[in-house]
């Protein structure tokens, strides 16, 4: 019966310049906007969480202005921060996390803004507020932890949301659940996560900010010797060395933009160098997949290509090429994150999930 009505959601994806919102009846979208912040306007507030009650004016100035009443909604849903490490799933937005959003996130990052702004607006109406597979999401198997340092040990930082969403949409096309499937799911956009699925579950990942393929502005994986020689090597400050490896690195370091479509029109034109930087892009990209197919053992049902990336005719071809014969390969392009984050508190809404709860441990829950 509870599958019949309609639940409506406001979902929240706060960007490090935007802020982008959608209402939700069910799984139809009915209003969407983009607000666009500038850069003078966010640099009065000293640290992320201070710009919790600027966003969410604007988010309740706009459905205000769209004759959308807060008393329609049924829940609100906003998009994971950088929290500990956590299974995948809706959470409800409870004091541990906002205190850990708030006061002491793991890293500065409008992310973190999505459970607070959720959970301010929610609570004006006494309904809750969910976050969904965020990007600390960790089901790493332990052995997948091991560095060959014990000094560092490998965290899982990845593109969830999107990764988890397209996964469950090529499960039912298959006629299975998600549960029931190993998939090796690479998400290209300005990060780049590739991770094995082992019956639904991301149990390793390359991690989109520090190891596998370099994207079009962050560097992947480094030679380990000859990165420690640069950072010793007086040329770079602690701030420069981060800019370049997460900003200014990868593609742009090489051709000096981050649009992938600019250097194949350069590729085109007969631009040998963008040829070859692109080509090593797919290259590293179907090198990682392989490595992930590994881990599943070659059990594996398809290799699915995601995000704004995937719409690269350049990229897709040269990796399906590469990988075609580990598994069919399922191209899924651009990266629905609000759909995403509705479809994750729908599924609680409706009974077929249990909302999580966060309770700031390390380890996965019990």
């Amino acid at each position: 019966m509870s599958e019949k009505r309609t639940f409506r959601q406001l979902v929240i994806n706060p960007g490090s310049t935007s802020t982008k919102f959608a209402v939700f009846d069910n799984e139809r979208c009915i209003f969407e906007k983009k607000v666009e912040h500038d850069a003078a306007e966010l640099k009065q507030f000293t640290r992320v969480a201070d710009q919790k009650d600027y966003r969410t004016g604007v988010v309740l100035k706009a459905l205000e202005e769209a004759g959308i009443p807060l008393s329609s909604f049924d829940a609100v849903v906003g998009r994971g921060g950088i929290l500990g490490p956590m299974e995948s799933g809706t959470y409800l937005v409870n004091e541990t996390m906002k205190e850990e959003l708030q006061n002491c996130p793991r890293e500065e990052h409008a992310s973190n803004l999505g459970g607070l702004i959720a959970d301010e607006i929610a609570g004006r109406n006494g309904i809750p507020a969910y976050i969904v597979d965020p990007v600390c999401t960790d089901e790493m198997s332990d052995v997948a932890r091991i560095t060959g340092l014990p000094d560092l040990e490998k965290f899982s930082f990845c593109h969830a949301l999107n990764m988890k969403a397209v996964a469950r949409k090529v499960a039912q096309k298959m006629g299975r659940r998600l549960e029931e499937c190993n998939f090796v799911v690479a998400h290209l956009g300005s990060g780049i996560s590739i991770a094995p699925f082992r019956r639904g579950r991301i149990v390793d990942v390359n991690g989109a900010t520090q190891e596998g393929p370099f994207s079009p502005e962050r560097c992947g994986g480094l030679p380990a010797m000859q990165l420690m020689k640069l950072c010793y090597s007086g040329k770079y400050s602690y701030e420069q060395m981060q800019e370049m490896l997460m900003k200014s690195g990868g593609m742009y370091a090489y051709l000096g933009t981050k649009d992938v479509r600019e250097a194949e029109e350069r590729a085109a034109a007969g631009d040998e160098k963008a040829q070859l930087v692109l080509e090593a892009m797919a290259y590293q990209i179907a090198k990682e997949i392989g490595a992930m197919a590994v881990v599943l053992e070659g059990d594996l049902d398809r290799i699915i290509i995601t995000g704004g990336i995937a719409r690269s005719e350049f990229i897709t071809g040269r990796v399906i090429r590469m990988v075609g014969f580990l598994a069919p390969v399922e191209v899924v392009p651009g990266e629905e994150e609000l759909e995403s984050l509705a479809l994750g508190g729908l599924r609680v809404l409706r009974g077929e999930e249990k909302p999580k709860v966060y309770r700031g441990t390390r380890r996965l829950e019990e």
